[in-house]
């Protein structure tokens, strides 16, 4: 008889990909990086916000996440609320459909477990919980990889967050922050790892020298979770604040570049722009992780908020001052050696920002040197942790060597 062939193994990747959150595509690209290399024969899928980007963008084939294309605007009439109603009841079925197609599902990266943003519970939380209790019931194992996690203080969300994580057979996390967190709401996370943000797996771009140019990364910001009812306060706050350091920047003479990380930070950009007038300040347009790592490789330094924007800076080996708005950032920043250089998005003072900017340009040799340690370190952590992520999930290939993970861009 002619032995049979072992069948590919079905991968499905699930989260809000491909709408228009650079961080979140950076952690799918990571993962379908690691597939790649490790199990080119797997069958690869997705369920999320922005199949039509993601088939484009990576040429795997795609779902929409949620049956009712308005899931995320706001219902003022019956005929949204009855349509987002119904569409609770059949994304049960569609989701566990889905699942069910899969030998293993992953969430790649994004802070899934986290409320540091507006959130409400009915969203991507209940999302999520369908995926995890899905896969518990129909064996799929359901794996949340280098995800995000922190303190949530609404009852709801926290719950589905919880059962969420309980049910998936599997959790990682980008920062020991995240799993204090879980095992703080009630997760046992005794054999749950902790390792450098998936983003790091990234190929490093190459760095052309000093251009004199500094990159600053903004957001739309509003606070977070808990912080609805002063959100316009503070959001004019950071738009003043962040304007004022752009323009001190640009009166010095020095080449300014505004950059995003959602589609939504477009509107800050604007205002900036607008406000300052300068041709010094400019806007880039990158679509992609890989693009922003190129702009922040291209710069003397760095101030950025967004959290994968840091990141980028901080894996080109740019020194960068992060204006914080959750814990995730500090601790980042901390584990990069860079803790000295944080500044709160909540109140964010110009002239404050200015004296940390000076500091940091004045130390940026020595916080290069720091930055390319902790990048090899951050490297060769990863490469285990793939390697015991094979065995985790694919044990039949798990391989006997590190998977490299980290590579120089051409």
């Amino acid at each position: 008889m002619t032995p049979t062939r072992e069948a590919p193994v079905r991968v499905g990747l699930f989260g809000l990909l491909g709408s228009g959150n650079l961080g979140n595509d950076g952690s799918l690209e990571a993962v379908l990086g690691y597939l790649a290399a490790e199990h080119p024969d797997a069958v690869v899928d997705a369920l999320c916000g922005g199949p039509e980007v993601v088939t484009a963008r990576y040429g795997i084939p795609a779902t929409r996440l949620h049956w009712n294309r308005g899931e995320y605007r706001t219902a003022s009439r019956a005929g949204a609320i009855v349509s987002k109603g119904l569409g609770k009841l059949v994304d049960v079925a569609r989701t566990a459909a889905w699942v069910r197609r899969h030998d293993v599902v992953i969430v790649p990266g994004m802070g899934v477990l986290e409320a540091t943003l507006p959130l409400r519970p009915w969203g991507f939380p209940y999302s999520l919980f369908l995926l995890c209790a899905a896969g518990r019931l129909s064996g799929t194992r359901v794996a949340l990889v280098g995800v995000g996690a922190g303190a949530i203080s609404d009852r709801p969300t926290r719950a589905l967050v919880r059962w969420s994580a309980r049910l998936a057979a599997y959790r990682s996390y980008r920062d020991a922050l995240s799993r204090d967190a879980m095992r703080a709401m009630g997760v046992d996370t005794a054999r749950d790892e902790v390792h450098p943000d998936l983003a790091f797996a990234l190929p490093t771009p190459p760095s052309p020298g000093p251009s004199g140019a500094v990159c600053v990364g903004v957001m739309d910001f509003h606070g977070g979770n808990d912080d609805r009812a002063g959100a316009e306060e503070i959001h004019r706050r950071y738009v003043d604040g962040t304007t004022r350091f752009v323009r001190a920047l640009a009166d010095e003479g020095r080449p300014v570049r505004l950059l995003t990380g959602d589609a939504c930070d477009a509107t800050v950009v604007g205002k900036i722009l607008a406000a300052v007038d300068s041709p010094l300040v400019t806007a880039s347009d990158a679509a992609s992780l890989a693009d922003l790592m190129k702009e922040a490789a291209a710069a003397d330094t760095v101030v950025a908020t967004r959290y994968h924007n840091l990141v980028c800076a901080l894996k080109a080996g740019t020194p960068t001052l992060a204006v914080s708005y959750a814990a995730k950032s500090d601790a980042l920043m901390a584990e990069m050696g860079l803790d000295a250089y944080c500044h709160p998005a909540r109140e964010v003072d110009a002239d404050r920002l200015l004296e940390q900017f000076r500091a940091l340009e004045k130390h940026a040799a020595e916080l290069r040197r720091t930055l390319a340690e902790r990048n090899e370190a951050a490297d060769r952590q990863l490469g285990r942790f793939f390697t015991t992520l094979t065995a985790a999930l694919f044990p039949a290939a798990a391989p006997t060597h590190h998977v490299p993970t980290s590579r120089k861009a051409p």
